[in-house]
């Protein structure tokens, strides 16, 4: 017991350190070996990308999927995010903490629209208003308060929160402010241009992007199911699925399982009843077996949560709190330290209508109940279920949440947070440790350690999203959350 407890805050204090240098406002150097191209004929004809026609093509005002995904092709962000969720310059080259809650972010002169028109920090703070405010980036945008010019060549981002990873967020589209005519303008690969059969996307070709495939032709299909099927039949060539209800296996299309940020996780009422005590808590969270849940449950679009972060976050990889398997042995211990009498034992668990977790729920009751509890499954439709989480009305529920780019846990420890029913805010040291961690006020570790002892919620797994493709598109097809083309001047078709 204590070479693991030495191992543990061992590895703790390894990922402190490496999570320091998320705050930091300089980006290495990327050494790259030039590679023989293969020459390919451009293709004008055979990429299509389904869109909604009665939605808007404006990034700030898409409702749908199909209309959000296309604007990474039209436009380009503050930052990207690679695979480990690390922000890479984009249109900024480089940022700056001056405190915990503010960032500054330097904007080059010289940057221009598709019209040739100059991009400046006035078009990042009007994109920054209207993001926001929109249907796709504003709960994604909940962890700033304000963007401020500072001069020709700075914006200033006022957090609402200490964030050591807040330029994660930069990730919005920057559209051209004000912009007359019937198409957003922005400065990326490709632009709307109309033609007689409706909207396509026209490649920005430059020394820089000199892509196989020219144009794009959007073909208007609304229905989730439809564009299933389109990409099955080759109707259209590739497509983001975010599988939050599971279609994955209609799929027969070439797939590609990609990283997303969505958590799901056990909520405990810990403010009263049986999981007012941390050893019951600790006792759901041993006696879940993740693996089979992310393998089973969610047919192996999901990954065990090691962490309370997201596992594919470089800084995070490290750090494991949870075993992905079940301990069974070691939840009935915690049962047996709770001292509580055998009718505490007698709990409900509240699931909403949803496959996946339907499904989740089933093989955690049996679990639980292999411990030692006695599980009333309650199935609720959504309405009924978010009401019945706002009063408190459960033990346990199963819930997801799309956490923020720079891995911000407000939702759980901040009062207004989406999450944070029945966790206790002022009980024990975990809310108010994690705010002092965001505030450089104390280390990582002290916050993790204090986690595993309180379990205010059981991280469970985090969910996987899909992209899906034409057996007849060619190339090393690299995509991910956020960048779904992240090298389509690679792609081709043969």
């Amino acid at each position: 017991m204590g070479k693991r407890s030495f191992a543990l805050l061992l590895a703790l204090v390894l990922t402190a350190t490496l999570f320091s240098a998320c705050t930091k406002g300089t980006t290495g150097q990327t050494e790259t070996t030039a590679k023989a191209q293969t020459t390919f004929a451009t293709d004008n004809e055979n990429f299509k990308l389904s869109y909604t026609q009665s939605d808007s093509l404006d990034p700030f005002a898409a409702k749908t999927q199909n209309n959000q995904v296309l604007a990474d092709l039209v436009f380009e962000s503050l930052f990207d995010l690679d695979g480990s969720y690390t922000a890479q310059p984009n249109l900024a080259t480089g940022y700056e903490f001056t405190n915990s809650t503010t960032l500054k972010v330097i904007v080059p002169s010289g940057l221009t629209f598709s019209d040739k028109s100059a991009l400046t920090v006035a078009d990042v703070v009007y994109s920054f208003e209207q993001a926001k405010n929109s249907p796709a980036y504003g709960s994604a945008l909940q962890g700033i308060r304000s963007a401020t010019a500072e001069d020709n060549n700075t914006v200033v981002f006022t957090l609402r929160h200490p964030s050591p990873c807040g330029q994660n967020l930069l990730t919005f589209p920057i559209a051209k402010a004000n912009a007359k005519g019937k198409y957003p303008i922005g400065s990326g690969r490709y632009r709307y241009k109309s033609t007689q059969n409706g909207p396509v996307l026209a490649a920005n070709v430059t020394a820089d992007f000199s892509p196989h495939i020219t144009t794009i032709h959007l073909v208007n299909i609304a229905a989730a199911d439809s564009i299933d099927n389109a990409v099955n039949i080759g109707n259209i060539t590739y497509a983001y699925r975010d599988l939050s209800e599971n279609s994955a296996k209609r799929m027969t299309a070439t797939k590609k399982q990609i990283n997303q940020n969505n958590l799901v996780y056990i909520g405990f009422n810990n403010r009263s009843g049986a999981f007012a005590n941390a050893h019951l808590r600790k006792a759901v969270s041993l006696a879940v077996d993740r693996n089979a849940l992310a393998k089973s449950a969610y047919a192996g679009y999901a990954t065990a949560a090691r962490s309370v972060y997201n596992h594919a976050f470089g800084l995070a990889a490290s750090t494991r709190l949870f075993a992905e398997a079940a301990d069974t042995a070691a939840a009935k211990q915690q049962i047996a330290l709770s001292k509580v009498s055998d009718s505490a034992l007698k709990i409900t668990l509240l699931v909403n209508q949803n496959d996946n977790r339907l499904a989740a729920a089933n093989q955690i009751k049996t679990a639980l109940e292999a411990a030692g509890f006695t599980v009333q499954l309650q199935v609720s439709k959504f309405g009924d279920y978010k009401a019945r989480i706002k009063n408190l009305n459960y033990d346990l529920y199963i819930g997801e949440v799309k956490l923020q780019n720079d891995m911000c846990l407000y939702p759980f420890f901040s009062t207004d947070g989406a999450a944070r029913y029945g966790i206790s805010q002022d009980k024990g040291s975990t809310a108010a440790l994690y705010r002092d961690y965001t505030a450089g006020k104390t280390e990582l570790g002290k916050f993790m350690l204090s986690f595993s002892e309180e379990m205010p919620f059981a991280p469970l797994l985090y969910r996987k999203g899909m992209i899906c493709y034409s057996k007849s598109l060619r190339g090393d097809i690299q995509g991910q959350y956020g960048n779904f083309f992240a090298n389509i001047e690679d792609w081709y078709f043969g």
